[in-house]
C-alpha cells in the first residue's frame, strides 16, 4: 500500500527501533504534529491482562489535570432535585423518560451520559444504542450515581472513561498538540497512575 507524503515525511523523523521516554517521545509528537487542525493526543498502553477474564476486565475514569482541549456534551438523565443539581454544575441537557425516548428515536447529539441509580432502569433500555459508542452509563466509571453534581464538574474538569479491548490495551485522549510539553506530560502521569492502581491481583504479567 502506497504511503502519501505527509505519512513519510512523519516516518523519516522517528527512529525505528527507537525506545523513547515519555518526554521525548511528547516533544517528538509536537514536533510532528502538522495538520490544519489542533489534533488531538492519544495514548494507548499494553497492560499484560487477560480481558476475556472477568477479574481482569480494567475499566474506569481520570480526571486529567491539564484538561482534554475538547469541548464535551453532557447530558444529564435524572429527575426531581437532581435535575437543579444536574443544571448548576453545567449540564448540556436535563431530562428523564422524554430524554430515553428522544434517544431512541435516533437523537445522539451528546458527548457523555451521567444518569442516577433510580432511572438505571430505563436507561438500561438503551443498551444496544448507548453501549457500542461508549456512552453507556456505568458505576465503575462514575457516571452512575446520585452525585450528579460532581460527576458533571469532574467531566467539565477533562474527565475521561477508558476500558481495557480485546487485545489488552487500554486506549484514552491526553490533551490537543498545541498543549505545552509540561502540560501533556501531566496529563499522561495522570492517567497512568490511575492504570497502575487498578491493575487486577489476579494478574500476572507486567
Amino acid at each position: 500500500m502506497k504511503k502519501g507524503k505527509r505519512y513519510n515525511s512523519v516516518k523519516e523523523k522517528i527512529e525505528k527501533g527507537t525506545l523513547y521516554s515519555i518526554e521525548d517521545a511528547v516533544k517528538k509528537m509536537k514536533d510532528i504534529a502538522a495538520a490544519k487542525f489542533d489534533e488531538t493526543i492519544e495514548i494507548a498502553v499494553r497492560l499484560g491482562v487477560n480481558p476475556t477474564r472477568a477479574d481482569q476486565m480494567v475499566r474506569g475514569s481520570v480526571v486529567l489535570p491539564k484538561g482534554t482541549g475538547k469541548k464535551v456534551r453532557v447530558l444529564v438523565i435524572a429527575k426531581g432535585e437532581k435535575v437543579k443539581e444536574a443544571t448548576d454544575a453545567g449540564a448540556d441537557i436535563v431530562g428523564s423518560d422524554d430524554m430515553i425516548e428522544k434517544i431512541k428515536g435516533g437523537w445522539l447529539e451528546f458527548d457523555r451520559v451521567v444518569a442516577t441509580p433510580d432511572m438505571m432502569g430505563s436507561v438500561g433500555k438503551l443498551g444496544k444504542i448507548l453501549g457500542p459508542r461508549g456512552l453507556m452509563p456505568n458505576p465503575k466509571s462514575g457516571t452512575v450515581t446520585f452525585e450528579i453534581g460532581k460527576a458533571v464538574k469532574d467531566i467539565r474538569a477533562g474527565e475521561v472513561e477508558f476500558r481495557v479491548e480485546k487485545a489488552g490495551v487500554v486506549h484514552a485522549p491526553l490533551g490537543k498538540a498545541s498543549f505545552k510539553v509540561e502540560d501533556i506530560l501531566a496529563n499522561v502521569m495522570s492517567f497512568l497512575d490511575v492504570i497502575v492502581k487498578l491493575k487486577p491481583s489476579s494478574a500476572k504479567g507486567k
